[in-house]
């Protein structure tokens, strides 16, 4: 096998590949022995029809598509390596000669990881935040709680005020006509939530049960669905009943009821720590985010577009499992935020470049300093993953993942401590 590479332009390459006129016939004899079973010719038993009987009856050309396909897979990865060549997506190929008893030549045009000139990465002047954890914070987790264990009970007197949870149908109308999805029965509005677009809310405060009252609103410009955005709307509604929060006592009971703690004062210094830990948490992320940013901007790359848009295609997958987790197919999704697959992945564009430019310059510190993941590391992170993916037997599964995924897991492990050191060399 020969290989002549040009360089087309910035990251794509085209490959001029040669396989020797005796590989290529071995190729016929392999696509002849994957398809004999197919013949049928007067005389033969099915699958023992001689292969020169078969050209005789069907002509050579009728192995070729399958020959060309094991060529290629046996050549081309060899090319590849021998150049030193890393492809970013599947090659374009392109047939220039093939023939039995002929060399084979084809021409495989591929785009290819790109040069990274790496700028600055040692040294950076990088301030790490620090978040205090304010006294709001602790009360408002704890009015959350409160909010989270009140006891609902239906107003006995009065009318609707600010908090009450009025049960109510409506029906919604936008130039006379009734549009979809905008009809309910039963329904539970916490007044001042929010919930409802406008100030719908606010106009149902001081009606009572039984009252009736044409509440009149305009959506707003990106609600999300085309026919809806901007326009003035009306809706019919009917208070069915109304109903109050009753909010438990701040005290050592209620603290016992919602955790396992002795006291109140307990109950504030765990959420106070809980509340440390994610401050650290996000100190560190914007710490990290920080100097991949720095290092990005000091280094100088040519990302290629289908670098980004195999990244793109990866988030949509991303996207559509969490929806599926929560019950959503991707089409439900579009519609119900009046998104399209297109503007999905114009919007996740931004984030997908970064992200590939963030994994270019974190494997080229990586071959820079010579950082490599340990035996140890490997099998602590295998076991990590077991626990997660094999609770019954977390050792069993984390040998599993060390047959199956060793080299992702250690791609993820080196990126960890490639990341570290660049912090630990921070200023």
């Amino acid at each position: 096998m020969k290989a002549k590479v040009e360089k087309i332009e910035t990251n794509v390459i085209k490959l001029e590949i040669r396989v020797e006129a005796e590989k290529f016939d071995a190729a016929l004899t392999k696509a002849y022995n994957k398809n004999k079973g197919r013949y049928n010719i007067p005389g033969f038993r099915k699958g023992k029809v001689p292969m020169a009987m078969v050209k005789k009856f069907y002509g050579v050309e009728a192995f070729y598509d399958d020959a060309v396909n094991f060529a290629i897979d046996e050549s081309y990865p060899v090319a590849l390596s021998e150049n030193d060549i890393r492809p970013v997506d599947y090659p374009q190929v392109d047939i220039v000669e093939l023939g039995e008893g002929k060399e084979l030549v084809y021409t495989a045009t591929v785009t290819t990881y790109p040069e990274i000139e790496l700028g600055e990465y040692k040294g950076l002047d990088i301030k790490k935040a620090v978040y205090e954890v304010e006294d709001s914070e602790i009360e408002k987790q704890i009015t959350e709680m409160q909010e989270k264990n009140a006891r609902i009970e239906v107003k006995k007197e009065g009318n609707i005020a600010k908090g009450d949870i009025a049960i109510i149908d409506f029906k919604g109308f936008v130039d006379g006509v009734a549009f979809d999805g905008g009809e309910g029965n039963d329904y539970s509005l916490e007044i001042g939530s929010g919930t409802f677009i406008d100030n719908f809310e606010e106009q149902l405060i001081g009606l009572a049960v039984g009252e009736k009252k044409e509440v009149k609103v305009s959506f707003p410009e990106s609600y999300g669905k085309e026919e809806l955005n901007g326009k003035p709307a009306m809706f019919e509604v009917e208070i069915k009943s109304i109903k109050v929060k009753e909010l438990p006592e701040l005290d050592d009971e209620f603290a016992k009821d919602i955790s396992a703690v002795d006291s109140f004062e307990e109950l504030k210094e765990n959420l106070k720590n809980t509340l440390a830990k994610n401050n650290d948490e996000k100190a560190e992320r914007e710490f990290e985010e920080a100097v991949i940013t720095a290092i990005i901007e000091n280094s100088k790359m040519d990302v290629p577009e289908v670098m980004v848009s195999k990244e793109i295609d990866d988030m949509m997958k991303d996207l559509e499992g969490r929806l599926k987790y929560q019950g959503l197919s991707l089409d439900q999704y579009m519609e119900f935020t009046g998104n399209t697959p297109e503007k999905m992945r114009d919007f996740m564009k931004e984030n997908a470049e970064r992200k590939v430019k963030a994994d270019l310059v974190l494997e080229a510190v990586s071959k820079a300093e010579e950082i490599k993941a340990t035996e140890e590391q490997l099998n602590a992170k295998a076991l990590e993953l077991g626990k997660i993916y094999g609770p019954k037997d977390p050792e069993k599964m984390a040998k599993i993942l060390l047959k199956s995924q060793k080299n992702m897991i250690e791609k993820d492990i080196v990126i960890e401590n490639t990341l570290k050191f660049i912090k630990e060399n921070c200023k």
